[in-house]
């Protein structure tokens, strides 16, 4: 089997990978590194029957120093590009099992250049999102069982129904986990990611705690209310943060526009000046000072009757705490969280 130029070979697969590629993994595969020099064993599903021969994308293999049989097992030595792709033994005939034989993908940088990730609140299952268009198969697992390649991994694939495809090509993943939101976090998540372009394989694992990744949705504002020279505005938190919300408290910081300049200020106060256009709100959980939600869209100040100045019409119900027992408790659990986050993790800090 004659072996090309690596580089010019995988140059050829970026380039037409994308049309030709894996849309999902296949159920039998080995992934070798580049230059190892150990011999990888492709295993033929069988039992009785006596295997004579193999084939590779099709066309029989031709044995040689670098690939030769071993009972009905196939070992390939010194993997190079052309020996990529799908291997199927062979009996009289009859197809008995497929492997496909991979290469992992080499490249710099980690998988955050790749793979963000995003919790809305503290319940039971995170987002990722990935956009790289090289990749035609994609699939995320969590736990050592993913970052270890065994087969008690639960994947969850480009394919599966908890994923989805955006309009722009950006590959969306729903990750379930078994956190308790009360308890305290000391366990970090391991995250594995594995994507296929062609034949070759990409993996990469990261390490973070939940609440490295909190984003809440953007709040609601309720209504503004005229306090002397002032406003105050009432905010609500976004239905899909967590509840109890005195327990999982949130800050806000609103932004007004001025009416006499149009000056842009902030404030973290609900109160505000009274003579304002417009304003808007963003949120963030106030213990962990998470990352700051996305603005609120713009909403006009106008004086209405009795009074009172309208920013948006209240929605029916307003949302109530059902805050369970030991609230206290749980609440000095999240403050020693904080300071950890302040020692210990600084760094992760937004």
């Amino acid at each position: 089997m004659k072996i090309l130029s690596v580089w010019t070979f995988g140059l050829l697969l970026f380039t037409f990978g994308g049309a030709h590629g894996h849309e999902v993994f296949p159920e039998n595969f080995v992934v070798v590194k580049k230059n190892d020099p150990r011999p990888v064993t492709l295993t033929c599903n069988t039992q009785a029957e006596k295997v004579d021969s193999w084939t590779l994308d099709g066309e029989e293999v031709e044995f040689d120093s670098y690939v030769r049989m071993e009972g009905p097992n196939l070992k390939v030595s010194e993997v190079d590009a052309p020996m990529l792709g799908k291997y199927s033994c062979w009996s009289g005939g009859k197809m008995l099992s497929s492997t496909y034989l991979f290469q992992e993908l080499e490249e710099e940088g980690d998988l955050d250049s790749l793979l963000s990730c995003r919790a809305k609140s503290y319940d039971c299952n995170f987002t990722c999102s990935l956009k790289d268009s090289r990749f035609t198969a994609v699939r995320l697992g969590l736990g050592q069982d993913c970052s270890e390649g065994q087969q008690s991994c639960q994947w969850e694939s480009s394919s599966s129904s908890s994923s989805s495809s955006s309009h722009d090509g950006e590959l969306q993943f729903v990750l379930p986990h078994s956190l308790s939101p009360y308890a305290e976090e000391s366990t970090m998540l391991e995250l594995t990611a594995e994507a296929i372009n062609m034949y070759y394989i990409l993996r990469r694992t990261k390490t973070f705690y939940l609440r490295d990744i909190i984003q809440p949705d953007s709040p609601e504002i309720v209504r503004c209310e005229e306090v002397g020279e002032q406003l105050n505005v009432s905010v609500d938190p976004p239905p899909s943060w967590s509840t109890p919300h005195s327990f999982f408290s949130l800050e806000y910081e609103i932004q007004y526009e001025l009416k006499d300049d149009g000056t842009i200020e902030n404030s973290f106060s609900t109160l505000i000046p009274r003579k304002i256009n417009r304003l808007r709100v963003r949120s963030r959980d106030s213990l962990v000072l998470s990352a700051w939600s996305q603005w609120t869209a713009w909403q006009n100040v106008r004086k209405g009757k009795k009074n009172r100045h309208r920013c948006k019409k209240r929605h029916q119900g307003d949302l109530q705490d059902s805050t369970p027992g030991s609230s206290d408790r749980l609440k000095t659990k999240r403050r020693k969280h904080k300071k950890k986050k302040k020692g210990l993790f600084k760094q992760n800090e937004h």
